[in-house]
């Protein structure tokens, strides 16, 4: 066989792959997000599924059962009860809408007296509603692709796990890596993604403590509300919980609530940003050993790309890129 026509076949071949698997992932990217769902949840029950058939001799297919069931029970029951609960709490919560408004408006006054600046100007008021338009859109986008992504997510998931090990075997043989490092990064994503889908949502939780404790005590109004969305924040890289925490402190001290303000203040610099910075850095250095940065543009980054999941696979991605990056250092550069 000539080397000119080979090179035809291969090249042809792998021209003919990429516009199949773009097509392939174009038509089917509104279920990516149960894709990445059914990934997560394998990274975390992957070696329960190994115990019940390498251990407990357990046949492959009730043993899937046996974890689908347990990610249901575990995971799909309890948040589809907790998001009806905030539903329903968020319908009945007795947001005052005046104080509300005094609180505007008196930062308003605030900002113009001291600073000669119209914040509740057109312009200002047009940004606010844009960013406000697509932050409820995302969020609705997530919430209405929920049902859709746990049916995707239970359906991939049971194949992955029937068939675990063939399809591990599988792609890492695909990956153009020498054993090693096949090795290191299969042990890099595994961490990675089981890092942050234990560290964000165990975080989210404390912080919404956190805030609702603090702002009953500090006489916040509506601290429940106020508490979820400072909760919700805990995905939004670097600003996070402070995006609702010093609005409020600000709030306090205009209205010359010098004590709430001063302890409410205390309370953030010491339990939130301690929280939110301290143990998610130590959480993610002791299960993935991963940069600071990485995680905050990771996040960015994967928001904009994944929508709710970015938020895993985000860090993932940028992660894997400078490991590839290391790798090609290695293997060529430094043998030269």
């Amino acid at each position: 066989m000539s080397s000119t026509k080979e090179n035809y076949w291969k090249f042809s071949l792998i021209l003919i792959i990429i516009f199949l698997g773009w097509l392939i992932i174009s038509e089917l990217w509104p279920f990516v997000n149960g894709l990445l769902a059914a990934f997560t949840i394998f990274v975390l029950v992957r070696r329960q599924m190994v115990y019940l058939t390498d251990k407990r001799k357990m046949h492959k297919i009730p043993a899937t059962i046996l974890i689908l069931l347990e990610v249901i029970v575990v995971i799909i029951v309890p948040v589809y009860l907790i998001s009806r609960a905030l539903i329903d709490k968020i319908n009945t919560i007795n947001v005052d809408i005046s104080v509300l408004i005094s609180m505007i408006e008196r930062f308003e006054v605030f900002i113009k007296n001291e600073f000669n600046y119209d914040l509740l100007s057109t312009n200002n008021i047009s940004t606010l509603t844009g960013y406000l338009t697509k932050g409820v859109q995302f969020f609705i986008n997530q919430a209405g692709g929920l049902v859709i992504s746990f049916i995707v997510m239970l359906f991939l998931l049971f194949f992955m796990l029937i068939d675990h090990r063939k399809i591990e075997q599988y792609v890492i043989e695909l990956l153009p890596f020498n054993e090693k490092n096949r090795k290191d990064i299969s042990h890099e994503v595994y961490n990675i993604v089981r890092s942050n889908a234990i560290g964000i949502p165990l975080i989210a939780i404390i912080q919404g403590i956190i805030a609702y404790v603090g702002y009953l005590v500090f006489g916040i109004p509506s601290a429940f509300f106020f508490a979820l969305l400072a909760s919700i924040t805990v995905i939004i890289p670097l600003a996070g919980p402070g995006l609702v925490w010093i609005p409020l402190t600000v709030y306090l001290a205009i209205t010359d609530d010098w004590f709430n303000a001063i302890g409410l203040a205390v309370c953030y610099l010491t339990l939130v940003i301690g929280t939110d910075y301290g143990f998610r850095l130590m959480l993610q250095k002791k299960l993935a050993n991963i940069h600071p940065l990485i995680t905050v543009f990771g996040v960015i980054f994967g928001l904009s790309v994944f929508g709710f999941w970015g938020i895993v696979f985000g860090p993932l991605l940028l992660s894997l890129f400078f490991f590839l990056i290391n790798i090609f250092k290695r293997e060529y550069l430094e043998t030269v």
